[in-house]
């Protein structure tokens, strides 16, 4: 069965519209800087967590050794600097401000120009889980795609037994929105799925009570 939008669509939106999303980089946190991956300098830096079974457990990617990874940054897809069109994603490299060290990597997915919709993901290296370094960086993400990109709607999907995860989006202030009981069959298991969300009003609500 389709949506009832896919049927009868309704008028555009009538506000500016979207795209493209060009930030000005480097993007700055309190402690990170978010800026496009280095096709080349960020291979060892990036191998020395996507090598790993414990970050690859609840994601697609299986664990790749450097020379994957340097195929992987290699793809263009995977090192542009901007959004052009629906459908694309703009992956981030995650760097400490104070060391330069590489830390991690999120995402943005621009899923809808229509209902102005995105996603986002985010990984950050277990050796420097527990500092809030995911909700800093998924924080900006948010910054960019409802402050800069006037999305209406973000969303964040994770797995179930990911409950580190589901802390970091309910400390951005995403709501829980439902649950997708055994939604894939997903690295050996039946995998469910919990799909969180945020809208452009409560992102600024957030923002006005954190002023």
């Amino acid at each position: 069965m389709t949506s009832p939008g896919a049927a009868f669509p309704s008028p555009a939106f009538p506000g500016p519209a979207l795209g493209p999303l060009r930030p000005s980089y480097p993007v700055e946190t309190e402690r990170l800087l978010l800026r496009p991956i280095d096709p080349v300098g960020d291979v060892d830096g990036m191998h020395a967590y996507r090598s790993r079974a414990d970050v690859c457990r609840y994601i697609p990617p299986e664990p790749m050794d450097r020379a994957q990874i340097a195929e992987r940054l290699a793809n263009p897809d995977f090192s542009r600097a901007e959004l052009d069109r629906e459908g694309q994603a703009l992956t981030l490299a995650v760097v400490l401000k104070e060391t330069g060290e590489l830390i991690g990597d999120v995402v943005i997915f621009w899923r809808s120009t229509e209902h102005r919709g995105g996603e986002i993901g985010y990984v950050i290296n277990p050796d420097h889980h527990g500092n809030g370094y995911a909700t800093e960086a998924a924080r900006a993400l948010l910054a960019l795609l409802f402050d800069e990109f006037r999305l209406h709607r973000v969303t964040a999907r994770i797995d179930a037994e990911n409950p580190a995860s589901a802390a970091v989006l309910t400390k951005l202030g995403m709501r829980r929105e439902a649950v997708l009981v055994e939604n894939e069959w997903f690295k050996g298991r039946w995998s469910t799925e919990i799909d969180f969300a945020i809208l452009d009003r409560e992102w600024r609500a957030l923002r006005g009570q954190d002023g």
